[in-house]
Order: C-alpha cells, then structure tokens, then sequence
C-alpha cells in the first residue's frame, strides 16, 4: 500500500481450520468461527469492527467441512452481511481454496499464494473480539520496517496464551507459545492479531520452514512461525493494543465476552436490537409483525413485574418467556421457550432451545435446539460453566455442575465435573 494507507485494498484473512478443542463440546459440529454470541456468529464482530474502518475484502481461510459449510452458508460473499450493517460500498468475502493447511500460518500462505497478494496482510483469529485502529497498527508496522507486526496485550493471567518478550523499541526477543506461568519471559500476550508484510512469502519457501512442516505436519503462528523469525532474526515487532480485547477460545472466556459486550464493552456494537428503554439495559429483538406480538408480550410481563429482569439482558425473536422467570446478566437466543419460576443467570442460552419449569441456570451455556425438563418437583439445575452441546435432552431433575455434554444425548442424574460422550 505504500505510504498512503487505503483501508479498502488491504485484505484480511480470517484461518478458520483448528478444532476448537477449548470450546468444545460446543464446537464439536459447529465451527468456533460461526458459534453463535449474542445471537450472531462469533465472527461476524471482527468482520464488523474492520469494515467500520472501511476494509472491504476478507478471506475466511477455512479448512475441513464444517468450517466451510457454516461460514460459507451463512455469509456467502458478504452481501447479506453488508446490507445487515448498511456497509457501503459492500464487503466481498472470499474462501480458501480445497486445500488442507497445517494450521494457521500454512492457511496465510496458501491464500497469499492463490490470490496472488503482494502487499501487507493483516490476520486475524477467528474467536477474538477486539477494538483497534488498523490505520495506526498498518503505520507502526511500516515505520519499523517489520517482516510481521503481533499485537500484544498485557494480561494478568498468562495461562494458555502466547508470550512475547519485546526490547525497549518493541522488537520482540523472543516468542513461547503457551508457556507455564513461572516460564513466561513477560506478560505481554499475543492477541492472534498480525500484520504481514509480502516478503513472508518468500520466507514460507524456506527450508527451516519446509522442515517444520514435515517434522511437526504444523505451521501454526503461536507454535511454529513466530518462533522461527525470532530465531531467524527476522524484525517482528510487537503493537500495544490499548483497546478492548476479548478471547473467547474458551466457555468462561465466552461468558465473560458476553457480560462485558452487553455491558457496552465493544464500542462499533452496543445496541442490539431494539432497547425497551433508555434507562435499561434490555434488549428484546423483533421487527416483523409475528415477532412484534411476541416482543410486546416480554415487554409488557417485564413491566407489570411478571418477569424479572436485572443488568444487561439480550432476548431474541418469538422467544416465550412464562411469568416468574428471573433473568440476569444473559442472552436468550431466537425461538426459545422459557417455563415458569425458571432463573437463568450469567448464562447464555442458545437458539430453539426449551428451558422447563422452575429449572436453574447459572454461568453456564446451554446450546441449540437443547432441551432442558425440569418441574416443581423434580427441578433441574445447571451451573458452574456448565456446557450443554446442540439437540441435548435434560433429564428433570438433573443437577449438573463444570459439567460438559456433548450433542445429541439424552441425560439423567446427578454429574461433576465429567464430560458425556455418546457411547
């Protein structure tokens, strides 16, 4: 791009080929990238942070079936995105060739080379939310000259992130992936965000990075490539992120997001759909005349106190929500029914999903199309980041605590700490 940055030729690649495996059982038929947060997918935040800054071209460098059926089906080539935001002139979204990468970094290079990109790239993971201005990250990344520019943020927590230490003048020394917290070299952590400038295409050609390949079958950024220009001695430099970031790779990550986002924390979304009023933070979405009669009969149960409602709540179209039910601090996704003197609090409860009578939901995710039974006597609770996949049966009765089901199950009892797997 030269010295003159223009938002609209920079393009973004999106690698969407990983399992997902700290979100799982969420993701273990969905891809992370198209999980849904605040009923929408879960990166439809990144597309929408970046063409707000007027980036218009995007490839989503999907590996496998399921990463490119979801992400394909639902955003196509960015046309129903654009007229969903009123983005003009529209987003164009492309895919990865059907070609298997060996991860993260590999993904860039396959794009790179079959869409023939000869200026800066900037990559972006899939399951981050984040507030930058690329503008300002593009001239920090040209000032210094850098073969690849991270953006870092400073965490408390080091724990399951990648760790950069950086000198004086931000180049940085050294990168470990995920280290132990008593082994990592600073608090600086990377924030799956990068700029790269063209010459790495030449640098992917290299033997260290064939050799990688063929020792590790991986090219992953965090694990593998950072390390290798480190090592190299190749200028990698690292941006300071001064606004909101958020990673959601795993389900409490996810339900700290959702708090913090309906709480106002990303500034290019804070309204979403329709606010009963300016004093509260209540949402209750629908615009059609069937969802109308439905979104008036939640504001007025809301009103006459038949439905309690604390903090920033998101209530999505023809939900049902029955009197007495207490909700807090949660997301209550399209066509779900909620049951009587039912509580769910700093929860997320995902599309088409049925909550029974008197059931008690905390800080847990319950998935699509899920069914939770429950009665006055034999009540259900759910709780301690808990996380229910899609097309779930809820047994009444059940207490289930940091408890994972995976999809398609029909569960009874009482479980800790486990994880059920269909046998």
């Amino acid at each position: 791009m030269g010295d003159n940055y223009a938002p609209e030729r920079l393009r973004v690649i999106i690698p969407v080929g990983g399992k997902a495996t700290r979100l799982l059982p969420l993701t273990a038929e969905t891809s992370k990238a198209a999980l849904r947060l605040l009923n929408r997918p879960l990166v439809e935040f990144s597309l929408l942070s970046l063409a707000s800054q007027g980036i218009r071209n995007f490839i989503f460098g999907v590996k496998g079936y399921t990463n490119y059926r979801d992400l394909y089906d639902y955003f196509g080539s960015g046309y129903g995105f654009s007229v969903r935001y009123n983005i003009k002139p529209r987003i164009h979204i492309k895919y990865q060739p059907n070609v298997d990468d060996h991860g993260s970094a590999d993904s860039a290079r396959i794009n790179m080379e079959y869409y023939e990109i000869n200026s800066p790239v900037f990559a972006v993971q899939g399951d981050n939310i984040f507030q930058l201005s690329v503008k300002d990250l593009v001239q920090f990344h040209r000032e210094k000259g850098a073969v690849m520019t991270i953006v870092l943020r400073e965490v408390q927590d080091v724990e399951g992130l990648g760790i950069a230490d950086i000198d004086k003048n931000s180049r940085i020394r050294c990168f470990v992936e995920k280290p132990l917290p008593k082994d990592a070299p600073s608090n600086f952590a990377n924030t799956g965000l990068y700029v790269i400038s063209p010459q790495i295409k030449k640098i992917f050609k290299e033997k260290g990075i064939k050799q990688i390949i063929k020792e590790k079958n991986r090219l992953d950024f965090g694990y593998d490539f950072i390390p290798y220009l480190t090592q190299t001695g190749r200028p990698v430099y690292g941006y300071r992120l001064k606004g909101n970031w958020f990673d959601v790779g795993t389900p409490k990550n996810y339900l700290e997001a959702m708090k913090n986002l309906l709480h106002g924390g990303f500034s290019q979304l804070q309204e979403f759909g329709r606010k009963i009023s300016e004093k509260q933070q209540i949402w209750v979405q629908g615009e059609s005349s069937d969802s109308e009669k439905r979104r008036h009969e939640i504001i007025q149960k809301i009103r006459e106190g038949r439905i309690e409602i604390v903090g920033a709540v998101l209530i999505g179209r023809h939900c049902q929500i029955d009197d007495g039910a207490r909700i807090v601090n949660s997301c209550i996704d399209n066509y779900t029914r909620i049951g009587k003197g039912v509580s769910i609090e700093n929860s997320a409860i995902l599309d088409r999903t049925i909550i029974g009578e008197k059931a008690e939901i905390s800080d847990s995710i319950i998935g699509r199309h899920a069914t939770i039974l429950s009665s006055g006597r034999k009540q259900t609770k759910i709780n301690t980041v808990s996380v229910i996949a899609d097309d779930v049966t809820i047994e009444e009765g059940c207490n289930l605590a940091a408890t994972k089901i995976y999809p398609h199950q029909y569960v009874r009892g009482e479980f800790q700490n486990q994880i059920l797997m269909p046998s």
